[in-house]
């Protein structure tokens, strides 16, 4: 088992995220945190305040 965990994170050590990735990322950690201090953010908001801030993704 320790063996293939191993392969497994060195798999995910070499993995380049692609930015559709790290946006969606960048998305859900907002959402996690936010939500934690008020349950009546959405993933929906999240999505729209990023997309205002960041329209080139």
């Amino acid at each position: 088992m320790k063996h293939e965990i191993d392969k497994l994170v060195e798999l995910a050590r070499k993995h380049r995220m692609s930015p559709d990735e790290i946006r969606d990322q960048r998305r859900s950690f907002v959402y996690g945190n936010t939500h934690i201090e008020n349950q009546r953010i959405t993933r929906e908001m999240v999505i729209a305040a990023d997309e205002k801030l960041n329209p080139e993704d």
